[in-house]
């Protein structure tokens, strides 16, 4: 069993259930990146859209692969929204931590992969979910020091 694909899909989960605490209990999207969400939807619709066709075709590759690149880059509207926003409440720094995670430890799945399996390296999920995972760095790095300070989360503006 790998570890670190079952923890990195149960931390996306949780991203996504902090997400809908943070709307349910603040009764509002303030914070939230619409166009991070907008994005995320047309990622989905891309990467699933062949799990209603029984066939393997030139379409179904190019949709996974341009889900892979569009997922990488999503999280910039959020990031953005959150540097020039002062006030970042808990459950929004949650859930791009989470969401951050959650690429981290499927960088750390397929490692797990390559010396568990047999089989070729797959180069587009290992580039997207490093520049992905690259884009994240910063945030990653706020969001631990103010956690070990004890601290609201700041970024720099």
């Amino acid at each position: 069993m790998n570890v670190f694909r079952l923890a990195g899909d149960i931390t996306h989960l949780l991203s996504v259930v902090f997400l809908l605490l943070k709307i349910r209990t603040m009764k509002s999207c303030a914070g939230i990146s619409l166009k991070t969400q907008q994005l995320y939807v047309v990622v989905f619709v891309a990467r699933y859209l062949d799990l209603f066709t029984r066939y393997y075709s030139l379409y179904n590759t190019v949709l996974w692969t341009f889900s892979l690149y569009l997922e990488a880059v999503a999280i910039l509207p959020q990031l953005i929204l959150l540097q020039r926003t002062k006030n970042i409440d808990n459950l929004t720094a949650h859930y791009v931590f989470l969401l951050g995670a959650y690429r981290a430890l499927y960088l750390l799945n397929w490692v797990y992969r390559f010396f568990m399996e047999t089989h070729r390296i797959r180069w587009i999920p290992w580039l997207s979910g490093l520049v992905q995972t690259a884009l994240y760095a910063d945030f990653f790095y706020y969001y631990i020091n103010s956690w070990k300070n004890n601290e609201k989360l700041k970024l720099p503006a």
